[in-house]
């Protein structure tokens, strides 16, 4: 379906379909976040924390985007609060691939974590889903924002997929070394996260430019009431 072929009430609809996936996805990652740091701790697993502490940093860096958009002129904050969200990627990367390292040379072996395995198997099952919503409706509605926002969810499936083996390959052929090298592959995550951020195409602008999208299409629908009264 063409964008020229959408009727308002359809556009609006998509509009609203968008945030509410995007709300969804900021929940969930709060939840992951919490459980997965939780259940890390509990086993000693490096991917577990660290990829809990990815979900932390995607709930505050969309956090920060969507109050950034709450401000008279959001652009003059969007640089500064970008480059925020880029360090603490940054800082999470240094932080796992430490851990990791340390894990691998002492040899220090995680326990089996039954809440961290049903954690990641959840997550690869529901991010596709969820992506593959995001994307149609972005598609339909012409959002560049919405697709692009759609392609980082799935790439934190391969990020759940890569912690998800990591402590199944622990689990049942005791190869220990497996949950560091998954928080190797999540340090390396965090590094292109992070420079996305910089560069300012991070996955937490879509909070923001969504909301943008949406006002400045109230703003256009004003507008032309005002220029159609005034006629």
């Amino acid at each position: 379906m063409t964008t020229t072929a959408l009727t308002p009430a359809r556009r609006a609809t998509l509009h609203r379909r968008i945030r509410l996936i995007v709300a969804f996805t900021i929940a969930y990652n709060l939840i992951e976040a919490v459980v997965a740091i939780t259940a890390g701790s509990v086993a000693s697993s490096a991917a577990l924390i660290g990829f809990g502490l990815d979900s932390s940093i995607e709930v505050l860096s969309a956090a920060a985007v969507a109050w950034q958009f709450t401000r008279r002129d959001p652009e003059r904050w969007e640089k500064p609060t970008l480059r925020v969200i880029a360090v603490a990627f940054f800082a999470l990367a240094i932080y796992v691939a430490a851990s990791s390292a340390l894990s691998l040379i002492s040899g220090d072996r995680p326990a089996h974590s039954t809440v961290g395995l049903v954690l990641t198997a959840l997550s690869v099952v529901i991010m596709p889903l969820v992506s593959l919503a995001e994307r149609r409706a972005g598609q339909e509605v012409g959002s560049a924002t919405a697709i692009a926002d759609s392609k980082q969810t799935l790439i934190c499936t391969y990020l759940s997929a890569a912690v998800l083996i990591g402590l199944a390959l622990n689990s049942l052929f005791g190869w220990w070394w497996a949950d560091a090298v998954a928080g190797l592959v999540i340090a390396f995550f965090a590094i292109r996260e992070g420079v996305e951020a910089w560069k300012g195409d991070a996955c937490a602008t879509s909070v923001g430019m969504i909301l943008e999208d949406e006002h400045d299409h109230e703003h256009d629908h004003h507008d032309h009431h005002d220029h159609h009264e005034g006629r």
